[in-house]
């Protein structure tokens, strides 16, 4: 059976406006700093390091990375400790349904374990579904780099082209293309345009089925 491998952050959990926050709240209170929102935007699934320090050093701010990182994870956890369901419509039906159908699941994050971790069970995904989480922990080369695809497709004993990525950010498209994968992409974090290269855009996991994506591998035009 064929193989489907979820991002994390703006797929399974919806948490990129929270990460935003924790960072920005993170700049304020270690470097009396303001980061608008929007300079966190190119940085969105490539490694929670470039998140941090990219806008650092387009902002010109010094920083100690381990430390910030460090407090951007415990504001990040504040957040979603008891926090509502950041699950979005249609991923856990989606997630069920390719289980019972034999598929086989993993997750592929840019994100640290502890911290997605945390972000699945705020989510209340159901990981005993899944085979593999392969997380930023486990690569030398962040997304868009296909590295993290690769080793998902490796662990759950599947050529990349009997895998599908779904993916919601640019550098996460690019990432399963390159890793010789067909892509769905939602317009969770970016607009159509911007995710365009993807094989299927969609605005929501709510508007996918499972013969949309084995036609997908067969080379049918999705949605047909």
């Amino acid at each position: 059976m064929p193989g489907l491998i979820f991002d994390c952050d703006g797929i399974l959990a919806d948490t990129e406006a929270l990460i935003s926050q924790a960072t920005r709240q993170m700049f304020r209170e270690l470097y009396d700093a303001e980061i608008p929102a929007e300079a966190f935007i190119p940085f969105i699934g490539r490694g929670e390091e470039m998140y941090t320090q990219g806008p650092a050093d387009a902002y010109g701010i010094e920083i100690d990375l381990p430390t910030a990182a460090r407090r951007r994870e415990e504001c990040f956890a504040a957040m979603v400790e008891d926090g509502p369901d950041i699950s979005f419509p249609g991923t856990d039906d989606l997630i069920r349904a390719a289980h019972e159908a034999g598929w086989k699941l993993a997750i592929a994050t840019s994100s640290s374990r502890a911290k997605s971790a945390k972000a699945l069970k705020a989510a209340k995904v159901p990981l005993e579904l899944f085979e593999i989480r392969v997380t930023g922990d486990d690569i030398t080369h962040k997304k868009p780099d296909p590295e993290i695809y690769l080793k998902a497709a490796e662990a759950i004993g599947l050529d990349p082209a009997e895998c599908i990525g779904i993916e919601d950010s640019v550098s996460g498209v690019g990432s399963v293309i390159a890793a010789g994968m067909r892509c769905v992409a939602v317009t969770n974090s970016f607009k159509r345009e911007e995710i365009a290269e993807a094989h299927w855009v969609v605005d929501s996991l709510t508007e996918v089925t499972l013969p949309d994506l084995q036609n997908l591998l067969d080379g049918v035009a999705a949605g047909n």
